[in-house]
């Protein structure tokens, strides 16, 4: 009688009668390539996470919490998003992103206006009275930047962006079959 195993890589393989295996990876038959990509997986996760915790503790003196930084430096890049389009952008619903803009606006960081076309919608501004905390912000994440980059040089630098960008590419096009941000 065949029967279905899950092996510790969550593979399903048939193992006959005689209990052989007879299709499918299993921990023991991985090849070094795939172990490799695992660890690559991990490491990626684990860099993110560390690098997210370590700004935090960079921010802090500054008075800005990791959602406060992550907004405001997604406006640095594109002032004046729509709310709806900047809540998909961070991937957080639109009321958790409506509570967070108030107190950036009660701050005086940002401002909210009503688009121009759609009276409805709302735009977010960086204010004039952010300048000086980003300008704080930003060398301070240099200064950081060059102690976490230290060891890698010009040339390593630029092929991490490039060999990042690459796979941010590829998550981009992939379907995962995400449910929409509004079920937040």
């Amino acid at each position: 009688m065949d029967t279905d195993v899950t092996n510790k890589a969550g593979t399903m393989s048939a193992r006959g009668k005689a209990g052989k295996r007879s299709k499918g990876p299993t921990a023991d038959s991985m090849g070094e390539s795939v172990r490799r990509d695992i660890r690559l997986g991990f490491l990626i996760h684990d860099v993110s996470r560390m690098r997210r915790k370590a700004f935090d503790q960079i921010m802090k003196p500054l008075g800005v919490t990791r959602a406060q930084w992550w907004v405001l430096a997604h406006l640095t890049r594109q002032d004046g998003m729509m709310q709806t389009q900047l809540a998909d952008i961070l991937d957080v619903g639109k009321a958790s992103l409506g509570t967070l803009i108030e107190r950036l606006e009660t701050s005086g960081w940002v401002e909210r206006r009503a688009d121009p076309t759609d009276k409805r919608a709302k735009r977010i501004y960086l204010s004039r009275n952010v300048q000086p905390l980003l300008e704080k912000m930003i060398a301070s994440e240099h200064t950081f930047n060059e102690q976490l980059l230290q060891g890698l040089t010009a040339e390593d630098r630029t092929n991490l962006v490039r060999l990042l960008s690459t796979l941010k590419q590829s998550l981009a096009q992939m379907d995962l079959g995400e449910a929409s941000s509004d079920e937040e």
